[in-house]
């Protein structure tokens, strides 16, 4: 039965899975278009079924054997409704080598042991860790497998036997070649001729699959040109070419490491081919442990009928797609039709030459080394283990270049996640300090290379840490401490700059862990500036010269963020265009472009005592931005925004209890603006009722008050006004909360919590 549909299991376009109550689609559903796909498919899989099983050593029928069984079992029980299984070139250097060891019938034994594996691991839903593989060992185990059929092929062609390895096969073609039979070569390759050019030839043409006509064409050329080449032998139909398997006479444990290499290559093959199908439509996504129990259940069934181990193959799936199929009815339609074939036709199959599957082997085996992989592991600095893993492959065998393959990408990744990028940077010119940059994970691993980079810069000279880290841990940091005291003792001034996602106090008591990146980069300068009021640096009781801290945060910019800002602000370079005026309180602890993740050009800022707004002709610095934000710049929103513990709505406190302090007369102006807020307060406004709810004091209950006032303000100035009647813009009030860093939205009604969640819903 179905299991129910996980992650990988969501539609996505216009198709979606049958839900509760809702009537699955039945075989015969789609047959419209399942049917003439199945028919496509099956002439596909006809004589790479027919070559494979040559390849690897085993009865010719056990391969058209493996092809009904996995368009049958696996078709039905599969998690992939569109993917094609049956034999794969992937496994033909496995089967070769245990036809080889074991027999014919115990590697029968061995497949239908693999599937129960299979199943297993299917039932045990751990389908997904079995993609847990690097793609690049994947990918140079198949050019691996590719270059080995290809050496083995071509023996074949040349009208000659294969060896038992790649390394004799290479070794002996030389020989091959001084001692090729003419026939057996020309055929094999007129095969690979036709396969080349059939994608130049005519759409009506190529609507035959390619192999399926070369095939046909070559074999009957031979039997006008060359009735005495070596052909395709067999006695008897498919049912008479079933046999039962057998159990190994001993060395149980090479048969138990052999199951268990064609259960774990067969199942990331079919998974991964099963990704890769899901990329090519917009249908049901694969259910990869039910994937894993028709896998499973078919190489069972397999084995114990004397076929082919199976595995979802990408060449009849993709076939299968570009074919139009619908549903699974049309893998399970393709098994029918070659076991139909296989019972009625089997005579027909005998006319075949071996060169000419040997010709279509090497053209499989070419297309499994793709030049697109080695291009991709150059890039991402994987092509020591593609061509370890490939070489390895092809000089050993299969399961041990997987492993060592495996083993050298686990060393790669270690290295990279490990390894710490230390630098130390001499001074551009004297008074400057020395830059020490430090970034990855900083592990007691590179303690070394941290000790050799910080004893380079010489003693008594300040520096400049640069600690950008997703990893630290207590030993880093003890060593870091140490040079940093080091310094300090030799006379020099040592900073460190945290860059990264972890804090460098947390590794002194903590147990070392990766925390979530944060996403805003320039923390106050007072927690990486360790100065005093004066401006003067003071650790340790000893006193340094003054440092300029906007200079030194400049300095820090140019370093961290320039390059990060340049792109952002290449289209302002002319002009700007911000689509919101924001009124905000001169407070420093208030941060408008933080507050509303705006960046640069977004926002054009009023910033002034108290956020107020004043009536025309009265204030003409805040006139003369309202006008042109609203008629030069053609903003969509004015936003005024209050804060807590606001020093101007203390002094608009103070003035109405007679103690305000003398600021002068320009302060006295601007109490007349504030004064009308502390009115509606004591009046009972709605918004100071509203707060007091929420449980803010008299003080924050003032500054959004005068949010809302200003917001009254905007709609009866003579700029603000119309636009605001007319619909072209909005004004919105907001109040930053500072003990909670928590914005909250304020209207002449009263005031709301802003759910951090609505900008999803």
């Amino acid at each position: 039965m179905p299991q129910p549909n996980e992650s990988a299991t969501v539609p996505t376009d216009s198709h979606s899975p049958p839900g509760p109550g809702t009537k699955k689609p039945s075989f015969l559903s789609n047959l419209g278009a399942d049917l003439p796909a199945s028919l496509v498919v099956f002439l596909v899989a006809l004589p790479l079924s027919l070559g494979i099983a040559a390849a690897s050593g085993a009865p010719i029928m056990a391969g058209l054997i493996a092809a009904a069984v996995g368009g049958i079992v696996a078709g039905s029980l599969g998690g992939s409704p569109l993917q094609v299984s049956g034999p794969a070139a992937g496994l033909t250097v496995v089967v070769a080598g245990l036809v080889a060891e074991f027999g014919w019938q115990v590697t029968c034994a061995i497949t239908a042991a693999a599937g129960v594996v299979q199943l297993l691991m299917g039932v045990s839903r751990i389908g997904r860790a079995a993609l847990a593989v690097s793609p690049v060992v994947v990918k140079a185990m198949l050019a691996g497998i590719g270059i080995t059929i290809i050496l083995q092929q071509l023996h074949v062609l040349l009208g000659g036997q294969a060896a038992g390895s790649a390394v004799e096969n290479l070794t002996a073609l030389p020989s091959a070649v001084t001692n090729v039979e003419l026939h057996s070569a020309l055929l094999g390759l007129a095969v690979v001729a036709i396969l080349l050019t059939w994608k130049f030839l005519p759409a009506a043409v190529r609507k035959v699959p390619g192999p399926l006509a070369a095939v046909v064409a070559v074999t009957a050329l031979s039997v006008a040109v060359a009735p005495g080449v070596e052909r395709i032998s067999f006695t008897g139909s498919i049912f008479d070419a079933v046999a039962l398997p057998s159990l190994p006479d001993g060395n149980w444990r090479a048969a138990a490491m052999a199951v268990i290499t064609v259960a774990l290559i067969a199942s990331i093959e079919s998974l991964l081919s099963a990704v890769a199908v899901d990329k090519m439509h917009g249908g049901i996504r694969t259910n990869l442990n039910r994937e894993l129990v028709g896998q499973g259940s078919a190489n069972m069934v397999s084995g114990m009928l004397g076929g082919l181990p199976v595995t979802g193959v990408i060449v009849r799936s993709a076939t299968n797609v570009e074919a139009g199929a619908k549903s699974r009815t049309s893998a399970i339609l393709h098994g029918v039709w070659v076991l139909v074939f296989s019972a009625l036709f089997a005579g027909l199959i005998q006319l075949i030459p071996l060169s000419v599957l040997a010709g279509l082997l090497l053209v499989i085996g070419a297309k499994l080394v793709k030049v697109a992989d080695i291009r991709t592991s150059l890039r991402t600095g994987d092509l020591l283990v593609y061509a370890v893993t490939l070489v390895c492959v092809v000089a050993l065998n299969l399961l041990e270049g997987v492993i060592i393959g495996l083993a050298l990408a686990a060393l790669c990744v270690l290295w990279r996640v490990l390894r710490a990028q230390i630098q130390a940077h001499a001074p551009a010119g004297t008074g400057l300090p020395w830059r020490v940059t430090i970034a990855g994970s900083c592990s007691f691993f590179a303690l070394p290379r941290l000790n050799r980079v910080l004893h380079s810069v010489p003693e008594g000279q300040d520096a400049v840490v640069e600690l950008n880290a997703d990893y630290l841990d207590h030993a880093f940091r003890e060593s870091l401490v140490a040079w940093e005291k080091q310094q300090r003792n030799g006379g020099a001034a040592v900073v460190v700059e945290e860059h990264g996602t972890t804090a460098f106090r947390d590794a002194e008591d903590n147990s070392p862990q990766r925390q979530e990146p944060r996403e805003f980069p320039l923390p106050p300068r007072t927690s990486w500036q360790p100065v005093d009021a004066a401006g003067q640096r003071n650790d340790d009781g000893d006193s340094h010269p003054p440092l300029r801290s906007i200079l030194l945060g400049i300095d820090k910019y140019h370093r961290r963020h320039a390059d990060k800002v340049r792109p952002l602000v290449q289209d302002l370079t002319e002009g700007q265009n911000p689509d919101t005026l924001f009124v905000a309180c001169v407070d420093s602890r208030v941060n408008p472009n933080l507050i509303t993740s705006s960046g640069p050009g977004d926002l054009l800022t009023l910033r002034n005592i108290g956020n107020v707004v004043c009536s025309d002709d009265h204030d003409a610095s805040i006139d003369s931005t309202l006008a042109f934000a609203v008629k030069a710049l053609s903003v969509d929103s004015i936003v005024v925004c209050g804060h807590s513990n606001c020093g101007a709505m203390k002094a608009v406190i103070a003035d109405a209890e007679g103690s305000a302090a003398g600021l002068g007369r320009g302060f006295d102006a601007w109490l007349e603006h504030a004064r009308p807020s502390y009115q509606a307060l004591l009046a009972g406004h709605p918004v100071a009722r509203a707060a007091e709810a929420e449980g803010f004091g008299r003080l924050d209950q003032l500054s959004m008050v005068n949010v809302a006032l200003q917001l009254g303000k905007l709609a009866e100035h003579p700029v603000t006004g119309p636009a605001l009647a007319s619909g072209t813009v909005q004004a919105t009030g907001l109040f930053y909360d500072i003990c909670t860093a928590r914005v909250v939205l304020v209207t002449p009604e009263g005031i709301e919590q802003l759910d951090p969640s609505m900008a999803v819903r």
